[in-house]
């Protein structure tokens, strides 16, 4: 299944901090899509929930 850019979302406001290099890429593909880049990291957030592996429960360090 293709990713693909979805609109519309009720939202609550959050900070986060990203890599600037990964901030640079989300923005290219909101732009591309012609859409917010909140929108495009709310679907890469969604994807990558639905698509977790459950079974994986090492976290990383900081």
């Amino acid at each position: 299944m293709m990713f693909r850019i979805q609109k519309g979302y009720d939202t609550e406001s959050k900070t986060f901090r990203l890599p600037v290099g990964m901030i640079r890429k989300l923005e290219e593909v909101a732009a591309k899509n012609n859409t917010s880049l909140n929108r495009v990291v709310i679907q890469c957030l969604n994807y990558a929930l639905e698509n977790l592996d459950e079974s994986y429960h090492d976290v990383p360090k900081e």
